[in-house]
């Protein structure tokens, strides 16, 4: 078939990007917030947060108080912003070409209707477009970390902790450097991951979200010039705090993004624990510590009918470096700008939604990974039963223990353990029997004696209990 013969996917509404496409119904919320269609409804909300501001605190000579009828029908503005909203916007921006510039006409064309025509110089009064853009990124991303990335990392970490408490007590081997060293607990393990997890997204809920609103060059020049009696930077904190967010006092045309590049770098930082996350599950999987509850009607192998392959974890893998390319990108190029602005930033941000919607993704893979789990308690006995040499730690501490306490012929523990196991295998049978033969006092001896690898996992099962049980009192 030639090309003149194929349907042009490109005159269609078919997506280019997986997000927008095959991975949408995960994703679709931060759409409310990330978009340009929701930058877009932002920019009207600071703008008309602005007239009103300016309105009821008669900054400007001439100015009166807004009516509450005229105060709601600014803020209607703002909460019917809808599908011909944004066709209205995309018609002005091609004539205007500039974005924010078409924000501008479209909140002034509604003025009259308001009994507030004579007042259309005072949309974006003496803004510059990033007064605007600062403000309204700032907005998207805090409502987009806040309501709906966050609640995707928590339903994740639940996820994790529910198969944890199932595994508190269930006795693992460890793989120290991939080598069978001293057991734990599979809930234990888990547990770990949700500590760690935890502890990035307490750092990522106090997250401050920084804005400004002071001129082409952050000095307040062209409001002086018009009004030089005003309180011009307690006016700016005042409405920058009123919108919910944290007052950035010095800044060039641009606010820095400081406090984008720390969000991202923690962001990126919880993605790369729970990378290793999903490489210990697979690997768990991988060795049959973890058996994979069959979906009804899926297909694991094409070819292969016994396989059910760890799909959700690797899909996770992938989606959490994307992310992470992504996030670690805008976390090193948003803080530079040359002199007092420049537009690298601008396209960047445009790519924060892609950066989230992929950690997104990632989790609820994650999430519905962990609901298709089985621990597999057969074969991690098994495993366990297989690696006696395990308690040679175990050993040789007590006969240190027992040194130190006057018991004669304890001398040289580590090395006489080091010959039994180093390299070899050693069954219950020839381990009794090497404790039997070491001349430790009766109570230690039998405390061995009792011992398997089974039993030797200290207090994981007790750390696992209290701080899973912290993360149920949401800790």
């Amino acid at each position: 078939m030639t090309d003149n013969m194929r349907v042009r996917l490109a005159d269609t509404d078919i997506p280019l990007g997986p997000l927008d496409g095959r991975y949408r119904g995960y994703v679709a919320d931060l759409v409310d917030h990330l978009s340009e269609a929701a930058l877009n409804r932002n920019r009207v909300h600071v703008e008309v947060e602005w007239f009103i501001h300016l309105c009821d605190g008669m900054v400007v000579p001439g100015l009166k108080r807004l009516t509450d009828a005229q105060r709601d029908g600014l803020r209607a503005i703002v909460t019917e912003f809808d599908e011909s909203s944004v066709a209205e916007l995309a018609e002005t921006e091609a004539v205007t070409v500039h974005d924010v510039k078409a924000v501008e006409y479209f909140i002034a064309n509604r003025l009259e209707a308001l009994g507030l025509g004579h007042l259309s110089s005072l949309v974006h009064f003496a803004c510059t477009s990033e007064d605007i853009n600062n403000l309204s990124y700032a907005l998207g991303v805090r409502d987009a970390i806040q309501l709906v990335w966050l609640s995707s990392a928590h339903k994740m970490v639940d996820a994790i902790a529910e198969v944890a408490n199932t595994a508190i007590d269930t006795p693992m081997l460890s793989r120290t450097h991939g080598q069978p060293a001293t057991p734990t607990t599979l809930g234990k393990e888990l547990a770990v991951f949700v500590h760690r997890l935890n502890r990035q997204l307490r750092r990522i809920s106090t997250q401050q979200y920084l804005g400004k609103i002071n001129g082409a060059t952050g000095t307040y020049a062209a409001h002086v010039a018009a009004v030089p009696h005003a309180n011009w930077p307690v006016i700016a904190q005042d409405f920058v705090e009123d919108l919910g967010l944290t007052f950035n006092p010095l800044t060039t045309q641009i606010e820095n993004h400081d406090w984008m590049s720390e969000l991202f770098d923690d962001v990126a930082r919880f993605n790369q624990i729970l990378h290793g996350f999903c490489v210990d599950v697979w690997s768990y999987i991988s060795i049959g510590y973890f058996a994979q509850i069959p979906v009804a009607g899926a297909t694991g192998s094409s070819t292969m009918p016994h396989k059910v392959n760890p799909i959700r974890f690797e899909n996770a893998e992938a989606n959490l470096e994307l992310s992470n390319a992504l996030l670690n990108t805008l976390g090193t190029t948003l803080i530079e700008s040359r002199w007092q602005r420049d537009l690298t930033d601008s396209t960047s941000q445009r790519n924060i939604g892609v950066a989230l919607g992929h950690s997104v993704l990632a989790m609820a893979n994650v999430t519905r990974g962990m609901g298709q789990l089985d621990v597999a308690e057969d074969a991690l006995a098994a495993d366990l039963d297989t690696n006696w040499e395990v308690l040679g730690e175990a050993i040789q501490t007590v006969m240190r223990a027992e040194a130190i306490a006057g018991t004669p012929g304890m001398d040289n523990p580590y090395e006489r353990l080091k010959d039994l196991t180093r390299g070899q295998r050693v069954d219950a049978a020839r381990m009794r029997e090497f404790v039997g033969e070491l001349g430790l006092s009766d109570a230690a001896e039998q405390r061995l004696k009792d011992l398997t690898p089974g039993t030797y996992t200290g207090l994981a099962a007790d750390l696992a209990r209290e701080h899973l049980g912290q993360q149920n009192r949401g800790y």
